[in-house]
């Protein structure tokens, strides 16, 4: 089956059971995903959701499938923080606004990147949704460098790349501190709006001793 069969699949109505066991799966593999990246495998989410391999099969045909189906949203959400950040009236305030929600977004889901890059062969709607965040976050950053408030060179370009760094510190101290990455968030996000704040630096620095564990991978 492919994938665009198996999406035209997923757009008929389910009896009672089978959404609850589709709705189960993607939670599950959100989870899933989120916390140990795309190497999960539909056999380990499966065994986390507590049903058969073959209920997952039914309702998706691979592992693509079930993460083009939780692209939706992962585009809808962040569609949906670009639009509350472009609210913000004031230029630098509304690109801060929406770094900040990528970064945390991040730091929650250590797929979240690996997924967008995948948002490139995937369906026509995804792509879509896809196209309409750049365009989005494009416009942001335009009226921050109008008003002059942004790093010149700044692009939407960028972001991939400064989600991995922040997602990286999350990634190494969530055991020790899962709030340190706001620290270094910040730090990115002076080098990208030079000059907005004297306010100190949010948070402390782990120990030496937090510090060897992190980077050792220990808890």
């Amino acid at each position: 089956m492919s994938t665009t069969d198996t999406a035209h699949d997923l757009e008929r109505p389910l009896r009672a059971d089978a959404a609850r066991n589709r709705e189960l799966i993607l939670q599950t593999a959100r989870r899933c995903f989120a916390e140990r990246g795309l190497s999960v495998t539909l056999n380990d989410i499966a065994h986390e959701a507590g049903v058969g391999v073959g209920t997952v099969y039914r309702r998706f045909a691979d592992k693509d499938a079930l993460i083009e189906a939780l692209l939706a949203t992962k585009f809808e959400a962040m569609n949906a923080a670009a639009a509350r950040a472009a609210q913000e009236t004031d230029p630098r305030e509304a690109l801060r606004v929406y770094l900040m929600g990528v970064f945390e977004f991040r730091a929650r889901d250590r797929a979240l990147a690996d997924a967008i890059v995948r948002a490139g062969k995937a369906r026509p709607s995804i792509v879509s949704e896809r196209d309409r965040l750049e365009r989005q976050v494009a416009t942001i950053i335009e009226r921050a460098a109008t008003a002059g408030v942004v790093r010149a060179g700044f692009s939407y370009a960028d972001l991939p790349m400064l989600t991995t760094m922040v997602g990286a510190v999350a990634d190494t101290t969530r055991a020790q501190d899962p709030d340190a990455w706001r620290r270094y968030a910040e730090v990115v996000l002076e080098g990208v709006l030079p000059g907005g704040t004297t306010d100190p630096m949010v948070g402390a620095p782990l120990d030496r001793a937090a510090i060897e564990r992190a980077l050792h991978g220990q808890p």
